[in-house]
């Protein structure tokens, strides 16, 4: 019997759908901070000239002032993507004066929690939410956990796949149509996503001064850093993104509904140590309210169907409205060897590692298996390159490295498709690098990183900062045409224009303000 992806692979063939494979729409969200000559983290203003952390709609911040947050438009081409991404830091690097961009998602040296300042986005009302939303991010996990930085993929496939792919006989059932099919991408994404985490995790060492007072089991790889043998990604670790409360959130990947649910659940269900936070000091909202989740982005999770919130509206609101329009993955670590953090090969591996999962067959989601995804995510993490690592796939014990090797020749009947699409066979020789890696672990990034910092018999610290220095160098080297450089100063100049008028058009009470966002999303 025919699979579920041959099924669908001849019914696109059938129908013609082959060249909609040469439109997917890909953005980009990467995370750097800045950082001081010294490596410590910048405690600097948000450059004036590069417009309002608010309103800009490419150059905004994270969670600190220092966390500087990168926004692609979609882009259907690769190249297009990576040059706008990269004149973004070009631009960027114009007006940094002396700092850098710290290269890697661990972060620099860090010389206590009152050192990283929360970002600031003025005085309208939309700003003041954003900055308790913050101040109850730092209270809850921490201000050190708010600085790791990571690339986020946005994916998704253009209407005229959808259109001609799904049987649907009115716009209605097009959206539940093509929703439906996002959430079995991503239930599919969760249980492969060992391997992303595998190939292209590069966090295996961190600055001592990030774990100062947390308790772990990471022995000393030099004075001045920590490291795991064999881990991936410490950033997706437990001594990364982690938190006891958010572990006991139980969000359902089987219907649009179910997850909207358990997000909202979270959001309305008090939490007894985040009751205990002030929920003023000296006038300031410490957090926006004292439940397991204050809003929906609080949710930590490598993967999250997306749709675009209009000004005010919720994420959750503009998924029940209009369905599920891309998703978010959000396991990718900075790839520290490369400018901009993100290579073409890893874009068209997670290219035919979305599509797959898409066409595939998706069953819902338990809870043991949704817990089983995690586990092995976190031997990912933490042992990938261990040699005789092992995972448990459907009960059963896989090594990892088979595993992998298995998944990618799955996987390569939709790089065939894509190659036809774009002409070549850029997507098949980038599956074979990463079947390379599965066998000789020393080709992956976090094994490069520790090879690096062996052969130079140095730390975590000097390698960043070796890193940091090159890529500084290529970016004030390059050269941006006299258009490019005038549309992102116009940019920049009208983003301070866009949050003056948002400020002096604020007529209600920030308390106001809050309960009317929460009954808008709850309605």
């Amino acid at each position: 019997m025919p699979t579920t992806l041959e099924k669908a692979l001849s019914r696109i063939a059938a129908q013609g759908l082959e060249p909609t494979f040469a439109k997917l729409q890909r953005g980009i969200e990467k995370e750097s901070l800045r950082v001081a000559p010294t490596g410590k983290m910048a405690q600097t203003p948000h450059p004036a000239a590069l417009g309002s952390a608010l309103t800009h709609g490419s150059i905004t911040t994270d969670y600190s002032e220092a966390l500087l947050e990168f926004v692609t438009p979609i882009h259907s081409s690769i190249d297009s993507l990576l040059k706008e991404l990269t004149d973004i830091h070009h631009f960027t690097y114009q007006h940094m004066g002396d700092e850098k961009l710290w290269v890697n998602s661990m972060p620099c040296v860090v010389e206590g929690e009152e050192l990283i300042p929360i970002a600031r986005y003025g005085s309208s009302n939309v700003a003041k939410m954003k900055m308790a939303y913050r101040r109850g991010l730092g209270h809850r996990y921490g201000r050190l956990m708010q600085t790791i930085a990571g690339i986020h993929f946005n994916f998704s496939l253009g209407d005229e796949f959808w259109n001609g792919y799904l049987e649907s006989h009115s716009p209605t059932d097009l959206l539940d149509q093509r929703s439906a099919a996002y959430f079995g991408l991503t239930r599919n994404f969760l249980r492969h996503s060992w391997l992303p985490c595998y190939l292209f995790g590069a966090s295996p060492a961190v600055c001592k001064s990030f774990l100062r007072g947390r308790e772990h089991n990471l022995p000393d790889h030099d004075p001045n850093s920590f490291f795991a043998p064999h881990a991936t990604s410490l950033r997706l670790s437990d001594l990364g993104y982690s938190n006891n409360a958010q572990a006991g959130i139980q969000v359902c990947y089987n219907s649009l509904e179910s997850y909207v649910d358990g997000l909202r659940q979270a959001i309305r269900t008090p939490h007894v140590e985040y009751q205990k936070i002030p929920s003023t000091i000296d006038g300031k909202f410490q957090q926006l309210n004292p439940n397991l989740l204050q809003i929906e982005n609080e949710f930590y999770a490598v993967i999250r169907p997306k749709q675009v919130a209009q000004s005010g509206e919720s994420p959750s609101r503009a998924l029940i409205d209009r369905g599920v329009e891309y998703v978010e993955v959000r396991s990718l670590d900075l790839n520290p060897f490369n400018p901009v953090g993100i290579t073409q090969d890893c874009i068209r591996f997670f290219d035919t590692l979305l599509v797959y999962c898409l066409l595939s067959e998706s069953p819902q989601l338990t809870r043991d298996e949704r817990e089983q995804t995690a586990e092995n995510r976190q031997r990912s993490v933490m042992k990938g390159r261990e040699p005789d690592l092992e995972l448990d796939l459907n009960g059963r014990s896989v090594p990892l490295k088979k595993a992998g090797i298995d998944l990618i020749q799955q996987l390569e009947p939709v790089a065939a498709l894509l190659d036809q699409a774009h002409g070549g066979n850029n997507y098949a020789t980038a599956l074979a690098k990463q079947t390379k890696k599965l066998h000789y672990p020393e080709l992956t990034p976090s094994a490069r990183i520790l090879a690096e910092m062996e052969a130079n018999d140095t730390g975590f610290y000097h390698f960043a900062m070796q890193q940091a220095a090159e890529h500084e160098e290529y970016f004030k080297n390059l050269k941006m045409d006299e258009g490019t450089l005038a549309q992102y100063q116009a940019e920049a100049t009208e983003s301070l224009i866009e949050q003056q008028r948002i400020e002096d058009s604020d007529t209600e009470s920030f308390q106001d303000f809050l309960e009317s966002y929460f009954q808008r999303q709850n309605a």
